[in-house]
Order: C-alpha cells, then structure tokens, then sequence
C-alpha cells in the first residue's frame, strides 16, 4: 500500500470515528440542554464562555456564532481571568465553562466567582463526577468515546462533540429568538456572507441617478438620457410615472434605420424584467444571469410599477457578488 493510500484511509479512520461520536451526542441529550437554554435566555447580561486549551479554541468558536446570531457572548481565558479579568464577569451574565475532563486547574478561579457571585454556571464535561460538573447548575455531559487519534490523547472527537453541542445551544437560541438572515446581516456587514444578504435597496441606484423618460420622448433626447446616466439602458414611463418598458441596446440596434424619427414607446421592449427593494442582491444577480440581461429596474411589489431604483449587474459585482 502507498503512502497516499494509507492517508486517505487514517482520513477516513478520523472521519467515522468522530461521526460516531456525534451520533452518541445526540442520543445523549436530554433535560439538561432545555435546562441550560432556559438558564442562556433569562440571562440579562452576556453568555461569558470560557475554556484551557484546544478548549478554548472551541470557546472562542462557540463565543462567536453565538454573538453573530442574537446572543451577547464574550469569551474569557481562564488564565487572564485570575489575573484581573474576572472583572468581565457580573451578576446578569451567565458562563458556559468547557473541560473535557472537568478537572481543569486554571478554570478554578472561574468555577469559584461564579459561585462567589450567584453567577449560573453551565459546565460541559465527559465525566458526570468532576468538579466542573458537581459546580454547575446545569452540565451537560460529553459521552465517552474514543479520540480519534487512535491513542487517545489528543482531543479529536472530544472538541467535535463540544463545539456541535455549542452550535445546538446556538441555534436553538437563534431559531427560539426567531432570528432572521437580516438579522444575520447587520452582524455580518462586510465579505462575501455580507454581499450575498444585501438587499437591492442597498446597491441600487435612485432619484437623479435613475435613467426614465415619458414615453413620447423623442429618441434623440432618449440617446442623451443614456448617455448621460451611463448604464446603457433608460426606462420607459406612462403619464402616471409607471413603468412601461425599457430601451437597451438591443433596441436601438433593432430600430436603427429612422430611429432618430421613433419615440421612446416606439422602441422600448415592453413589459421588462423587474424586482423589489427588498429582495436579497444574490437574487438579483441569478435573475440577472438567467435571462442575459445587466441591469434591474426596481419597483414596489404591490401598487403602480413606479421605478424606484435600478440595479446594475456592475453594483453586484463590486460588492462581490456574480
């Protein structure tokens, strides 16, 4: 057997033995997740996440998806907490304390304010007798399984276990609290997640920026509105102001011979495609690729097709969308 063959199958070994530590997780849950929910959504202050190690690591993982998704959460190393920053700690706030074994020295201190100051604890552990979990209001106990390192000393399928059930305890806040991808974006503004939860309003163009003419302009004065607003495209508007059609390039080249002689309603292709201010940019960019088009007009859902904005395929991309 070659070397890459044995390390697709150590890969795999890795792979199935955390699975399976998964599955015993969530057989094992019970009560005490509802008890530890109730403790998180009475707290009047923030979630203070602690742990030591590759604990920690998760802490801080656990400590971030709650804080982006509606539930304050900060994360204290144990550490620096004996060394003045148990001070982020006050009575309102509620700790959710990770320790494998539950026998962590550095969470001494933690463990001890907590109880100091009538601060609810909630401990996760694998061992239901430690003093982690004899300490806490509510522990919630990891099953015992095998790491999947094969020697079981480094923690594998022990902090896969603990950050799944961080993620259980944050979505299950998240989905309590009703929380929306809106919601989701105004933690998330910038990157790649924040692009894809813009809404048109917020990249489309409006009020002088928007290219429309009445419908009986004249196409000398049409090739001037396109020229001068710059998007290779002007909508077409009834008397009302609703729009009525769209004029492309396509459409002056269809209508080149005599098209200084036509009106806007003349060349326009009727009925275009349109979308809301409210829908997600995302949508825009698919409608926008599916029918080969680059830009939107946008109106209001219900009442007159006025244009509101419009929203070129260029805003999209700038923003890191297409």
């Amino acid at each position: 057997m070659t070397d890459s063959a044995q390390f697709l199958d150590t890969a795999r070994r890795v792979i199935a033995t955390e699975a399976r530590a998964l599955d015993q997780l969530e057989s094992s849950l019970g009560e005490e997740f509802n008890a530890a929910i109730e403790i998180m959504l009475s707290a009047t202050g923030r979630v203070i996440i602690s742990g030591m190690g590759k604990s920690g690591h998760i802490a801080r993982k656990i400590a971030a998806t709650l804080a982006s998704t509606g539930t304050p959460a900060h994360f204290v190393h144990p550490a620096e907490a004996s060394h003045g920053d148990l001070g982020m700690m006050a009575q309102g706030d509620v700790a959710l304390v990770l320790s494998n074994s539950g026998e962590t020295p550095e969470l001494a201190d933690v463990i001890a304010y907590t109880r100091r100051f009538n601060i609810p604890m909630i401990g996760i552990a694998s061992r239901p007798e430690s003093t982690l979990i004899k300490q806490s209001d509510v522990g919630l106990i990891l099953p015992r399984v095998d790491e999947a390192c094969g020697t079981g000393v480094v923690p594998t399928s022990s902090t896969t276990m603990t950050l799944a059930l961080g993620d259980a305890l944050a979505v299950a806040l998240m989905e309590h609290r009703k929380f929306t991808p809106e919601h989701f974006r105004e933690f998330h503004p910038g990157g790649k997640l924040g692009a894809q939860l813009s809404r048109v309003q917020d990249l489309m163009h409006k009020g002088d920026a928007l290219p429309v003419v009445p419908f009986d302009t004249p196409m000398s004065d049409v090739l001037l509105e396109i020229s001068r607003k710059g998007f290779g495209v002007v909508g077409v508007t009834d008397a009302d102001g609703t729009l009525q059609g769209i004029i492309t390039d396509g459409d002056l080249r269809r209508h080149m011979e005599g098209l200084l002689d036509l009106s806007a309603e003349e060349v326009m292709t009727k009925s275009p495609t349109t979308i809301t201010p409210e829908s997600l940019a995302e949508e825009a960019v698919a409608v926008m690729n599916s029918r080969k088009i680059t830009c939107l007009f946008v109106i209001d859902a219900e009442g007159p097709a006025i244009p509101k904005g419009l929203l070129h395929i260029h805003d999209c991309l700038r923003v890191g969308l297409g």
